[in-house]
């Protein structure tokens, strides 16, 4: 190795090399990251419908939301309709989330002017005959929803754009003895109930779906058994994307002779079906979505085909400890998708990434990403939207597949 000189000086050290120093500044893809209102991911968002809430939880109070950056309040009126209203109201600017619910829409608490669950203004008691001759130029800003499988979803892109909501092959045909259980705000996050979103930005979330080392490591091997012990046989994986998403297949051989292959499945641009993390063999019984709330933090919510008996357990870090109660040092010796994700920090930097040949799913994703920014930008539809009710149904093909 030569020796380096420095002013015609030789030193008697060699430089360490790969130190911090001099680093450029590092970065994010923002295009991939952000949602807001007018973003290039924002606008693909806008074209899907989109879960912002339980049905179950909308009663009658209204409930505040953020979604993809706009502040927003979900509520249900006294006839049942359920409604999302940007928060502000168009008045005088005071938050929808301290109205009334009332039998036609919602009532501002600051000036009591009513909106129905359109945005329409049907009172203004402060006004010359309710405001009769002006309420009809007014609009709070609002959004259809929707409730299909125990959610209340919403599409907030171009009206003339709107496609038919989804619906999914294996949350269909309900037998007797089954139900759907809808899951959220932070369903396979690795976080339990008592927090109320997921603490990082939406793509690196839903994008650990498709990372199926990070189960032979984070869930298998590196603290504890986190699901079963099967997870511990590093797989050899097949990665696979079509005009809808991306999917793996994880191999593995069992001790006791059996082939599994266990095939998970994403589709664009931030929907996914998780296969039994118990191993439990046949097709995948749930879809999931990761909705950002902001460019920081993201809500998933996911619906489950289960037996009518079915009640739904979170898995342990540590045996006997719910996620909440476990100190700091036990989430640092224990940690799970939340910390590892979490860890990445709220908006991963992907100017520092080294993607190896692992990360193939990685790649097939933010490629796939990008086509659909490409698409919307040059006024064509993003892939998976219909407008034919009939072409609405996604096939879903998830699950653990076992053979001798």
């Amino acid at each position: 190795m030569d020796t380096p000189q420095v002013d015609n000086r030789t030193l008697s050290k060699p430089f360490a090399t790969g130190t911090g120093y001099g680093r450029k500044p590092s970065s994010y893809d923002t295009d991939l990251i952000e949602t807001g209102p007018g973003t290039p991911m924002g606008e693909v968002f806008r074209r899907y419908w989109q879960p912002v809430a339980l049905s179950r939880e909308v009663r009658e109070n209204p409930i505040p939301v953020n979604v993809m950056g706009e502040d927003l309040v979900v509520f249900r009126d006294k006839q049942g309709r359920p409604g999302l209203l940007h928060s502000r109201c168009c008045h005088r600017g005071t938050t929808l989330y301290y109205g009334r619910v009332e039998d036609q829409g919602i009532r501002c608490c600051y000036h009591g002017w009513l909106f129905d669950v359109e945005g329409r203004c049907l009172d203004m008691p402060c006004e010359k005959d309710n405001g009769a001759s002006i309420r009809k130029n007014v609009r709070q800003p609002w959004y259809e929803v929707r409730e299909l499988y125990g959610l209340i979803f919403a599409y907030m892109g171009p009206p003339e754009k709107r496609p038919e909501l989804p619906r999914w092959s294996n949350l269909e045909d309900i037998k007797e003895g089954e139900r759907l259980l809808t899951v959220g705000p932070v369903f396979a996050s690795g976080a339990d109930q008592t927090v109320s979103c997921i603490d990082c930005n939406w793509l690196q979330h839903w994008e650990n779906t498709l990372d199926p080392f990070h189960v032979q490591v984070l869930h298998a091997t590196f603290s504890s058994v986190q699901f079963v012990e099967e997870f511990g046989i590093m797989p050899t994986v097949e990665w696979k994307s079509d005009n809808l998403g991306v999917h793996y297949i994880a191999h593995r051989d069992l001790d006791d002779g059996r082939h599994v292959e266990r095939v998970c499945c994403v589709w664009f641009p931030n929907t996914r079906s998780i296969p039994s993390v118990e191993l439990k063999p046949g097709p995948g019984h749930n879809v999931s979505w990761v909705v950002p709330q902001d460019d920081q933090t993201c809500r998933s919510f996911g619906v489950f085909k289960v037996p009518e008996e079915f009640k739904m357990e979170g898995s342990e870090l540590i045996p006997g400890k719910k996620w909440s109660e476990m100190t700091e040092e036990e989430h640092r010796r224990y940690p799970g998708d939340y910390e590892a994700q979490s860890g990445q920090g709220k908006i991963t930097l992907h100017s520092e990434e080294h993607l190896a040949g692992s990360d193939g799913a990685i790649r097939l994703i933010r490629r796939g990403l990008r086509d659909q920014i490409k698409r919307v930008k040059n006024s064509y539809d993003p892939a998976g939207v219909s407008f034919n009710s009939d072409d609405a149904l996604i096939k879903v093909f998830s699950g653990n597949y076992f053979s001798d």
